[in-house]
């Protein structure tokens, strides 16, 4: 009994793998072009994906701090001091305390409109201001008001 009913396990195993290979058969022949554009899609969406990755990476690595600088400084070294400006060579030069204040933020870079902006003033007034100080510097450029600045003490 246990014979016969091997027996009938093994060809019906048989019989359903052939019905399966079978079915397998028809729907590689019937559908092979589905298939095979399946397959190509799903490789260049992972080849897209890959590169994709790669590339974000790499701009990742290109925006890391190239230079990393560290400057030790003494637990017993003095706080440096505020600047003040040379309130005698400013009252000399005759430079009012708002044509110093233009003065200043050009000399930390900062354009008219920025100036402008930083004051609440119109770009026109910081004009008028960088004018008179330049003629009282007796400077011609940005640079070199800054630079007499500097020298007279008016600028840190």
């Amino acid at each position: 009994m246990k014979r016969h009913a091997v027996i009938f396990g093994l060809v019906g195993g048989l019989l359903i793998a052939t019905l399966q290979y079978t079915q397998y058969r028809f729907v590689i022949i019937e559908h092979s072009v589905e298939l095979y554009s399946a397959l190509v899609a799903i490789l260049f969406a992972a080849f897209g994906i890959w590169l994709g990755l790669r590339i974000t990476h790499r701009r990742e690595s290109i925006r890391e701090t190239v230079v990393v600088r560290e400057v030790l400084i003494p637990a017993d070294a003095p706080a440096a001091k505020p600047f003040a400006p040379n309130t005698n060579r400013q009252e000399s030069v005759g430079i009012t305390a708002r044509e110093l204040e233009v003065l200043t933020l050009i000399a930390r870079g900062f354009s008219n409109r920025e100036i402008a902006t930083q004051l609440f003033v119109s770009e026109n007034t910081v004009k008028t201001h960088c004018a008179r100080a330049f003629d009282k510097l007796g400077a011609a450029r940005r640079t070199q008001a800054v630079q007499r600045g500097k020298k007279l003490g008016l600028l840190p």
